[in-house]
């Protein structure tokens, strides 16, 4: 079981498509490059935020390979597991693993677990039983307490004595919720990493005691979000809100409601940035109209990202990927 301790910033990049929403390999290979060159704790790949719902189970699997020799043994690399029924989950975690992956974010068996409350039993046993049949590290998933599942803190107890699970990504939205998880961690025999998943406070989520962030915001502030979270960890919370002042109307602006359409925000973003060739989402997601593309763009230049980030090296990389 590869190691590796669950705090700081995971991104969560975005997956580039080509007009034909295909995957753009040529984009992605130097976009994830780009990523991992910054050092974050790890990469996470078939995500929502890089669209890993709209993926064929193959297409899964190369991008994982793809990603694995982009990386080049810089950074852990971390999939996301999708599946319906606890055999799905194992057959298909045993997949991810043999491409690559070297821990499992695991999704919520939906519509199974769909809605409050979800039995902890059901929980428990869905995650032991992917732990003991996959082996590899597990980061459990706190989705919006309307969606489902919600992590009370007998449940959090369970997880915790399966081995394989290293943490939760925190993904309520809530700051309430927040705080109540991050209290029952607090209690619980041994350190489960704690990962804010909410985009639009993120420097508060730290702040109030999260370990880090497993987040899709990382995937375009790579270097920016490892710092704030420096800062946070070294109680310099003046230095860290200075870089979240800068950062945060952006990243509120791409996860308002409806917050489906965060992942073409971010791609119109990371295409101003020059690390994508094209803001292509896969449908049945729409793209973003002229007046939501200008905003973004000022809110990107507010926050730093453009002057910093389109270097030649880059956009000639970009443009040859067109």
């Amino acid at each position: 079981m590869t190691a590796f301790k669950l705090q700081g910033i995971v991104a969560a990049p975005l997956l580039p498509m080509l007009p034909d929403h295909s995957i753009d390999w040529t984009s992605l290979r130097s976009y994830i490059g780009w990523v991992a060159g910054q050092k974050p704790t790890a990469i996470a790949m078939n995500m929502d935020a890089s669209e890993g719902p709209s993926l064929e189970r193959d297409e899964q699997l190369e991008v994982l390979r793809v990603c694995k020799q982009a990386i080049a043994g810089l950074v852990p690399l971390v999939s996301g597991l999708i599946a319906g029924s606890t055999a799905s989950a194992v057959r298909w975690g045993n997949e991810l693993k043999g491409a690559g992956a070297d821990a499992l974010a695991v999704f919520p068996p939906f519509p199974t677990f769909l809605g409050n409350p979800v039995p902890s039993e059901m929980i428990f046993q869905f995650h032991k039983a992917i732990g003991d049949g996959v082996g590899l590290p597990l980061i459990a998933f706190q989705f919006p307490k309307a969606f489902g599942p919600d992590f009370p803190p007998d449940t959090l107890d369970r997880l915790a004595t399966i081995q394989q699970i290293i943490g939760l990504k925190e993904a309520s939205f809530d700051t309430t919720k927040t705080i109540e998880t991050i209290a029952a961690a607090r209690a619980l025999p041994r350190k489960l990493g704690i990962m804010t998943g909410s985009d639009t406070f993120i420097c508060e989520a730290m702040v109030l005691g999260c370990d880090g962030a497993l987040i899709g915001f990382a995937g375009t502030a790579t270097a920016e979000l490892i710092e704030m979270q420096r800062r946070v960890a070294a109680l310099d919370f003046v230095g860290a809100f200075a870089i979240w002042d800068r950062l945060g109307p952006l990243a509120r602006y791409c996860w308002r409601n409806p917050i489906r359409d965060y992942r073409p925000r971010m791609k119109e973003v990371l295409k101003m940035q020059g690390l994508i060739a094209h803001a292509t989402v896969r449908p049945p997601q729409l793209g973003v109209g002229d007046d939501e593309r200008a905003e973004l763009r000022r809110l990107a230049e507010h926050a730093g990202l453009l002057d910093a980030r389109e270097r030649p090296a880059v956009r000639a990389r970009v443009a040859s990927a067109a």
